[in-house]
Protein backbone atom coordinates (compact mmCIF):
# COMPACT_ATOMS: atom_id res chain seq x y z
CA UNK A 1 0.00 0.00 0.00
CA UNK A 2 1.37 3.26 -0.83
CA UNK A 3 -1.06 5.30 0.86
CA UNK A 4 -1.30 8.21 -1.48
CA UNK A 5 2.57 8.24 -2.64
CA UNK A 6 1.37 8.99 -6.47
CA UNK A 7 4.25 10.72 -8.39
CA UNK A 8 2.69 13.54 -9.76
CA UNK A 9 -1.21 12.99 -8.29
CA UNK A 10 -3.22 16.33 -7.43
CA UNK A 11 -3.23 16.68 -3.68
CA UNK A 12 -5.92 19.10 -1.83
CA UNK A 13 -5.40 19.50 1.92
CA UNK A 14 -9.08 19.24 4.07
CA UNK A 15 -9.03 22.28 6.69
CA UNK A 16 -11.09 22.61 9.73
CA UNK A 17 -12.83 25.66 10.37
CA UNK A 18 -9.73 27.13 12.72
CA UNK A 19 -7.12 26.50 9.67
CA UNK A 20 -6.02 23.46 10.79
CA UNK A 21 -5.13 20.79 8.17
CA UNK A 22 -6.60 17.55 9.67
CA UNK A 23 -6.71 15.25 6.12
CA UNK A 24 -5.86 15.54 2.34
CA UNK A 25 -7.27 14.14 -0.88
CA UNK A 26 -5.61 12.74 -3.15
CA UNK A 27 -7.56 11.59 -6.46
CA UNK A 28 -10.54 11.20 -5.13
CA UNK A 29 -9.00 9.58 -2.14
CA UNK A 30 -9.28 10.94 1.18
CA UNK A 31 -6.06 10.32 3.68
CA UNK A 32 -5.50 10.92 7.48
CA UNK A 33 -2.59 13.37 7.80
CA UNK A 34 -0.79 9.60 9.04
CA UNK A 35 -1.39 8.61 5.91
CA UNK A 36 -4.27 6.16 5.99
CA UNK A 37 -7.39 5.91 3.42
CA UNK A 38 -10.40 6.80 5.44
CA UNK A 39 -12.81 7.65 2.49
CA UNK A 40 -13.19 9.24 -0.73
CA UNK A 41 -14.97 11.63 -2.53
CA UNK A 42 -18.23 10.87 -4.80
CA UNK A 43 -20.68 13.08 -6.33
CA UNK A 44 -21.25 16.21 -4.09
CA UNK A 45 -20.48 13.95 -0.90
CA UNK A 46 -17.28 12.80 1.07
CA UNK A 47 -17.88 8.94 1.47
CA UNK A 48 -16.34 6.38 4.21
CA UNK A 49 -14.59 3.12 3.52
CA UNK A 50 -17.65 1.41 3.03
CA UNK A 51 -19.46 3.89 0.91
CA UNK A 52 -21.93 5.67 3.55
CA UNK A 53 -22.42 9.15 2.62
CA UNK A 54 -20.42 11.28 5.84
CA UNK A 55 -20.33 14.86 4.83
CA UNK A 56 -21.93 17.17 1.86
CA UNK A 57 -19.69 19.08 -0.43
CA UNK A 58 -20.36 22.45 -1.94
CA UNK A 59 -17.80 23.85 -4.12
CA UNK A 60 -14.71 23.75 -1.96
CA UNK A 61 -16.81 23.57 1.60
CA UNK A 62 -17.48 20.58 3.06
CA UNK A 63 -20.38 20.57 5.59
CA UNK A 64 -22.33 18.14 7.72
CA UNK A 65 -25.27 15.98 6.50
CA UNK A 66 -27.76 17.49 8.68
CA UNK A 67 -27.96 20.96 9.17
CA UNK A 68 -25.45 21.63 6.64
CA UNK A 69 -22.93 22.78 9.66
CA UNK A 70 -19.48 23.72 7.97
CA UNK A 71 -16.82 20.97 8.59
CA UNK A 72 -13.98 22.71 6.87
CA UNK A 73 -12.59 23.32 3.11
CA UNK A 74 -10.53 22.18 0.34
CA UNK A 75 -7.52 24.59 -0.05
CA UNK A 76 -6.74 24.65 -3.83
CA UNK A 77 -4.82 21.75 -6.11
CA UNK A 78 -1.27 21.81 -5.72
CA UNK A 79 1.13 18.45 -7.33
CA UNK A 80 2.96 16.32 -5.27
CA UNK A 81 6.11 15.40 -6.98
Amino acid sequence: DNSGDVCGAIMRGLVDRKGEQFAYLVDGVLYTMEGEKSGRLEGNFVVDLAGNPVWRVVGDGVYTLKGMEPVGFFTGERSRL
